[in-house]
């Protein structure tokens, strides 16, 4: 298995015993990273809110929210397929940008161009300062996978964080295993 290093589209899987009840079995997408920092959303904390519920001027879409993280938690972000070319958006992974002009978004949406599958919506996002998820890569709080946008942008359940650590082989489908807490075991 290759090295993997902290870069855009690299997920961040949370340790199996991660304090930190914001990341606690998650799964995190990197959006960002260098010298300043890194930015990345959550992709398996779904809330009970779609679109429309925080947003009165876009046009009906039932497009789920997600928790994208701790920080600035009333603000909205997106990640959506490259397919759509939206100005502004920052390309993640191959055929997944992040971002771009909200007003294509929903011009997309009311002619019909964009459906669900087409992008995640999250509330709020992960970040890091300067030099701090190198940290806590050094204190073993984070393993990292090879991003995959098809994971990114399927319904994910409760389970992801188990089937992304089961894909990278036997070692991590046991860890994917472990109790939420070894003393009730």
């Amino acid at each position: 298995m290759q090295k993997l290093t902290l870069e855009k589209g690299i997920f961040l899987v949370s340790e199996p015993f991660l304090p930190d009840p914001n990341f606690k079995r998650t799964v995190v997408l990197l959006t960002e990273h260098d010298e300043d920092g890194s930015i990345g959303f959550v992709l398996n904390r779904k809330t009970n809110l779609v679109l429309n519920d925080v947003l009165e001027d876009f046009p009906e879409f039932p497009a789920p929210l997600y928790i994208g993280g701790p920080v600035e938690q009333n603000t909205l972000h997106y990640v959506h397929l490259s397919h759509h070319n939206i100005p502004g958006s920052k390309p993640v992974l191959p055929g997944l940008n992040w971002g771009g002009d909200f007003e294509i978004i929903k011009e997309l949406v009311v002619n019909g161009l964009m459906n669900l599958e087409d992008i995640r919506f999250f509330i709020g996002y992960s970040g890091w300062s300067a030099a701090q998820l190198e940290e806590e890569m050094g204190e073993k709080a984070w393993i990292l996978s090879p991003g995959d946008g098809a994971m990114v942008m399927q319904e994910p359940d409760s389970d992801l964080w188990k089937e992304v650590l089961s894909k990278m082989g036997q070692q991590f489908k046991l860890m994917a295993n472990y109790p939420e807490d070894p003393r009730l075991n």
